[in-house]
């Protein structure tokens, strides 16, 4: 499952953001896509007041958003919550859950950021590099950046800019509700990236790919391994 580069866990904030900054030129913002038929949702979650960290991969058909395999992985909870760095507190437990399918995922679809952050590799394109699996970040809270007004129409969307680089698209996936965040994670266009996003999004806010590992997080919360 893991095809990319790797790098230390144990480390420092300070060195966090050096690994950061050092890996941020390799996310690749065009579309390397081998194809969209299985498409995942992360999500993670923390149990015993954070102590353990817990990550679902919830892969779907991309026609029929139908659940083909899941994936559950719980590990103690190693780095500290620090902005910007939540990669370094929630992906160890994520890979370990991708380690666990047997149906590999051709695109991820990330609770998070992308290129949307303040070095350029949020969650997603920190995911997307060490597994050099397609990633898409969608969040549902701005970190940085600006943007104007969103139309009210389904699958509109305004670009989310900074410094004058436009970082992200600020997506309406239903009418009368909060727009999401979407930014390239890797192998990805940002074009690409909305599409996919409004691909699994149906009656809900949040596409189906993350809403269905949610939803097993939050089952697995209280009831034990399926």
């Amino acid at each position: 499952m893991r095809e990319g580069v790797e790098h230390p866990w144990d480390v420092t904030p300070r060195e966090a953001r050096q690994i950061q900054e050092r890996l941020r030129n390799r996310v690749v913002t065009h579309d390397r896509l081998a194809g969209t038929q299985r498409l995942a949702g992360v999500d993670v979650g923390f149990e015993e007041g954070g102590a353990v960290t817990r990550a679902a991969v919830v892969v779907l058909d991309g026609n029929t958003l139908e659940t083909v395999e899941r994936s559950l992985a719980r590990r103690p909870t190693t780095f500290p919550y620090v902005p910007g760095l939540l990669s370094f507190r929630e992906i160890p437990a994520i890979l370990q859950a991708l380690d666990g399918l047997t149906i590999p995922p051709q695109v991820l679809l990330c609770d998070g950021h992308g290129i949307a952050h303040p070095r350029r590799f949020g969650i997603a394109a920190h995911l997307g590099v060490l597994t050099d699996i397609p990633v898409v970040g969608v969040a549902k809270k701005r970190l940085v950046g600006d943007h104007g007004p969103v139309p009210e129409e389904r699958g509109r969307w305004c670009p989310l800019e900074d410094d004058g680089e436009v970082i992200g698209a600020v997506l309406r996936t239903r009418r009368g509700v909060k727009p999401v965040y979407v930014s390239i994670g890797h192998r990805v266009s940002l074009e690409t990236a909305v599409a996919l996003v409004m691909a699994c999004t149906s009656r809900f806010r949040l596409p189906e790919t993350t809403r269905a590992a949610h939803r097993l997080a939050s089952l697995e919360k209280s009831s034990g391994p399926p």
